[in-house]
C-alpha cells in the first residue's frame, strides 16, 4: 500500500429532483464534472440520492405511504442499467472515482445500495446496507456480509458505510481490518434536526480517530419547496429540517476544510496518506494496539440466498 500519495477529495452536498430518477441522475453527471474541474480525484454522492431518500417515509405512517412507496420502485436504479452505464462513463471521461448511493431495484425489493466506480469506469464493488434503520424497514430489504469490503481502486484502498451502519461496531471493525485508507460515509441530510448534523460529527471523526484512515462524507439538502412536496404538515416539515454535515475528516479527527450544514455545496480537501502512517504509529486498532489474543470478530462474507440447491445423490431413486 503506497502511503505516500497525495489525492484531492470531494463531497458534495446535493438536493434530488423529487420523483425523478432521470432528473438527479443527470444532477449527479454535473456535479462529477464540476468535481474534476476543482482537480478531485475521487467524489462522494448522499445515501439513497439516485432517484432520492424516502423521506416520506419518516413522516407518513406505513399504512399511508403505498402510493409513495410504488413510486419510488418505479424511479429505482437497477444494477447494471442507463444509469450505472452513464455514471461509469462519467468515471471514466474524467478520471475520477465515483460513490454513488441508489435506491436499488433487485426483483420485488429495494435496498440501499451503495456503488463504488473506480476511474476507469468499472463498478468496482455494490454493497447494501446491511441492517435498514427504524423507519427505512418498511422500504427496504437486509444487506449481507459480501458487501463489507474494501475495493483497491485508483485512489487507494476505499470503503463505504451508509448512516446508522456507523453504530455497528462490527461492521466498522470489519473495513478496518482491511486497512480502509479512504473511508467513505453517506446519510440522507434534511432529517430530524440539529442533534443528527452533531451526531454525525461525533461519528465521522470517530471512525477517522479509530480507523486512522480519511472521512469523506456526503449529507443531501432538501429544499423549502421539497420539503412541503412531501408533507403539507408544517409540525412534520419541521422533522424535515437539518441534519446536514457535508465534512472530510483527516486521520487524526481534525476537519480538513469547512463542512457545509446548509444548501448545495461541496466540500474539497487534499488527502496526504502520510497522516495515516502518523496515526498509526501511535495506535494501530487493528495491528500492534489490538489483542486478537482476547477479543475476536467473524465475517460472514457469503452473498445472501434463500434458495440453495443441495447435491443429489444419484444412486437414490424418486421411486426409492
Amino acid at each position: 500500500m503506497d502511503y505516500s500519495r497525495k489525492v484531492r477529495a470531494a463531497a458534495v452536498q446535493i438536493s434530488p429532483v423529487l420523483f425523478s430518477r432521470d432528473g438527479t441522475t443527470e444532477k449527479v453527471l454535473q456535479a462529477i464534472a464540476n468535481a474534476a474541474k476543482e482537480g478531485a480525484q475521487i467524489v462522494i454522492f448522499p445515501e439513497t440520492f439516485v432517484p432520492y431518500y424516502p423521506y416520506f417515509s419518516f413522516v407518513q405512517p406505513p399504512v399511508m405511504m403505498g402510493k409513495e412507496h410504488m413510486r419510488l420502485y418505479d424511479e429505482a436504479v437497477v444494477v447494471p442499467s442507463p444509469v450505472t452505464d452513464a455514471v461509469g462513463q462519467a468515471a471514466r471521461s474524467h478520471g475520477i472515482v465515483v460513490v454513488l448511493g441508489v435506491n436499488e431495484r433487485d426483483g420485488g425489493s429495494l435496498y440501499n445500495a451503495q456503488l463504488i466506480f473506480d476511474a476507469d469506469g468499472s463498478l468496482l464493488l455494490k454493497r447494501r446496507k446491511i441492517t435498514p434503520t427504524y423507519h427505512e424497514r418498511m422500504v427496504w430489504g437486509q444487506g449481507d456480509g459480501a458487501g463489507l469490503k474494501v475495493v483497491d481502486t485508483a485512489v487507494g484502498k476505499v470503503g463505504a458505510l451508509a448512516c446508522w451502519e456507523h453504530y455497528n461496531p462490527l461492521a466498522r471493525f470489519a473495513l478496518m481490518s482491511q486497512h480502509e485508507q479512504i473511508h467513505c460515509a453517506q446519510f440522507p441530510g434534511s432529517l430530524v434536526g440539529q442533534i443528527f448534523a452533531d451526531q454525525i460529527e461525533v461519528t465521522i471523526r470517530h471512525h477517522a480517530l479509530e480507523s486512522g484512515c480519511f472521512v469523506i462524507n456526503a449529507t443531501g439538502w432538501l429544499s423549502p419547496d421539497q420539503v412541503a412536496q412531501i408533507t403539507t404538515d408544517e409540525k412534520l416539515q419541521k422533522a424535515l429540517s437539518g441534519g446536514c454535515n457535508t465534512a472530510i475528516i483527516g486521520p487524526e479527527g481534525n476537519h480538513l476544510c469547512p463542512p457545509i450544514t446548509e444548501g448545495e455545496g461541496m466540500a474539497i480537501a487534499d488527502l496526504d496518506f502520510s497522516l495515516i502512517t502518523k496515526r498509526k504509529r501511535m495506535m494501530d486498532s487493528v495491528g500492534h494496539y489490538a489483542r486478537p489474543d482476547l477479543l475476536q470478530a467473524h465475517l460472514n462474507a457469503e452473498p445472501y440466498s434463500g434458495f440453495q440447491i443441495a447435491n443429489f445423490d444419484e444412486s437414490v431413486t424418486l421411486n426409492e
